[in-house]
């Protein structure tokens, strides 16, 4: 059928949704509706503006050709992108680089933005209480993990207690906190690479707050059992180790008061 080829194709050649609505111009609900098989029956005018990014004529590796497609997207190869890369997107496209593979991100749910804004508060109301030297920032901010000229990521929530690390352009090396809400599209990267990246780079501490499942996964890099992994609900009350537990995140509460479709 015609949504499953044009997924396939979009999945061959690692596009977002995001991303295919920047280079064809086409609304991303549009594009979404399509790829659903909700829209059987696109508009001509449509289909031709998404074929023509998908099925790009150029010779060439497939990813190369839909890059070159639109002067917003970086030329080079996946695992080869470097900071300098990264600096010439436009400011409205967020990405990542990992590695040297540079990730599009697509605009996050409300949920995800409701989750981020209450764990902020929570945090920020302790820093500001106690007086500490820590700052709790949300995404987009760049933190230049490594160290390294092909990794820059963008935590949906920062804390850095260490100002030397902080630049005007973000954080240059590892934050002491790191937390990740958990959407479809990272769902992978929040699971998986990252736990490594934080990990080796020193973040002392790393959640993934999941929704979907209804869990916390807190990550304790320090000490001789490092990496300590510890599974909360959404009914517990999860402890901040980097504040010596002293401060508690009670989920439970942020829960009731979570937006819930009707």
């Amino acid at each position: 059928m015609l949504y499953e080829k044009l997924n396939e194709r979009k999945r061959e050649l690692g596009l977002t949704t995001e991303q295919l609505s920047q280079l064809s111009g086409i609304p991303v609900g549009t594009i979404n509706k399509i790829l659903s098989g909700e829209t059987r029956s696109p508009r001509y005018d449509t289909l031709q503006a998404l074929e023509k990014v998908l099925y790009s004529p150029q010779n060439g590796d497939p990813a190369d050709a839909v890059r070159e497609a639109s002067a917003s997207c970086p030329t080079g190869r996946q695992g080869e992108y470097t900071v300098e890369d990264y600096r010439k997107l436009p400011g409205d496209m967020r990405a990542e680089l990992i590695d040297g593979e540079m990730i599009f991100l697509e605009a996050p749910a409300f949920i995800h933005q409701e989750l981020v804004t209450e764990i902020l508060f929570e945090i920020g109301a302790y820093i500001r209480k106690n007086k500490g030297p820590c700052r709790i920032l949300p995404s987009p901010l760049d933190v230049q993990l490594d160290c390294d000229d092909r990794t820059i990521v963008q935590p949906d929530i920062t804390l850095i207690c260490q100002n030397e690390r902080i630049t005007r352009k973000g954080i240059y090396g590892a934050p002491d906190f790191c937390i990740e809400i958990v959407s479809d599209s990272s769902r992978k990267r929040d699971y998986g690479i990252k736990v490594q990246k934080y990990m080796n780079a020193g973040v002392r501490e790393y959640w993934i707050v999941d929704a979907k499942l209804g869990k916390i996964v807190c990550y304790w890099f320090e000490g001789e059992d490092a990496p300590e992994i510890t599974i909360f609900s959404f009914s517990d009350q999860v402890p901040v180790r980097v504040f010596d537990a002293d401060l508690k995140i009670d989920f439970a509460e942020i829960a009731e008061r979570l937006w819930r479709e009707v």
